[in-house]
């Protein structure tokens, strides 16, 4: 029976080594020859190993490239809540030019220049004016019993505290405590988005929910009940005095985001942030943690503005190991 041999190797370099392989003569007569051995080609590739059925339990090559695919998403554009945002940039950094030069001066000779019993007098009248706005939006919102105080702290401070100079309704006997609310306020309540964010230079952070919900606020007075509250010199005074009371009020704030590293865009984001909490808390509904996270992020930042720089600490001054050593000579001595 023939023996088989097993030779790996190409088809083309077997061919060409047969072909040069000497023939032995048909004539020459020899004793037994060992029985001829057939060479069989084998062709082994790693191709056949590539297409063989993976085993069980392992992922298939689509789900390897897949698992070795790196996702990077992003966005094209400025954002979907601030379309114009290279405007409301700009914006920012104009206005934030203008207070540091103008507006925090005055606010702060404002803040120092009056006696506090006159400034808080002042700012009294001013949020005392607001409440039949806030008094109307409870209302319109179902919260009928933070509208009937509200309108109890109108009626009281108008009355006892002197049209307003002084909050009578937050003392402890009474414990009206003053809630701010507007028309901002209660569109969102029943569903209005935000819109578009704006960053005027008048009104800072707002939204075109919040600028129509704002507008809205300062019109009732002068609409519903009519003189003086539709005289300039009315709006001149609530201007000026809100506007200033605002700055104070939130002066940490906007100190933090003017220190922090992308102060646009934290003002944008917080301010966003804040507004949806009051929305949220109007329904009684929990906050996002993306909004948790904006806001954590600006009482952090406060809180590092508030805390003092740690004292140069200079410690005892060690005496020389060898004192005689430090000689101190003067010339021609």
């Amino acid at each position: 029976m023939p023996g088989f041999g097993l030779l790996a190797t190409s088809p083309t370099l077997l061919s060409a080594v047969l072909s040069a392989a000497p023939l032995p003569p048909a004539s020459l007569s020899a004793p037994a020859a060992p029985a001829p051995v057939s060479v069989l080609p084998l062709v082994w590739s790693l191709a056949a190993v590539q297409d063989a059925v993976p085993p069980e339990g392992a992922p298939a090559p689509e789900d390897e490239e897949a698992a070795n695919e790196i996702v990077v998403e992003g966005q094209v554009g400025p954002p979907k809540a601030d379309p114009i945002e290279r405007i409301n940039e700009e914006s920012y950094r104009a206005v934030q030019a203008v207070d540091k030069a103008l507006v925090e001066p005055v606010a702060y000779a404002y803040r120092d220049g009056l006696p506090e019993p006159i400034r808080d007098g002042l700012g009294n009248v001013v949020r005392n004016l607001g409440e039949p706005s806030a008094a109307l939006n409870f209302l319109l919102q179902g919260k009928v019993g933070k509208a009937f105080e509200t309108l109890g702290r109108l009626a009281i401070n108008t009355t006892i505290g002197v049209g307003g100079l002084f909050d009578v309704a937050k003392k402890p006997g009474i414990g009206l405590p003053y809630r701010r609310n507007g028309f901002a306020n209660t569109l969102g309540y029943y569903g209005v988005g935000p819109g578009a964010y704006l960053y005027l230079p008048v009104t800072g952070a707002t939204s075109v929910r919040d600028l129509v919900g704002s507008t809205l606020d300062q019109a009732l007075l002068p609409f519903a009940v009519g003189k003086p509250f539709n005289r300039p010199a009315y709006a001149a005074g609530y201007f000026v005095v809100n506007g200033l009371d605002q700055r104070l009020e939130f002066d940490e704030e906007i100190a933090s985001i003017r220190n922090s590293d992308d102060p646009y865009r934290l003002r944008r984001e917080t301010y966003l942030a804040q507004r949806r909490r009051d929305i949220a808390m109007l329904k009684g509904e929990p906050i996002s943690e993306r909004d948790r996270m904006w806001l954590e992020e600006l009482e952090a930042l406060k809180a590092e503005a508030k805390t003092p720089p740690p004292p140069e600490s200079t410690g005892p001054v060690e005496p020389p190991a060898n004192p005689e050593s430090l000689l101190i000579t003067q010339p021609g001595r």
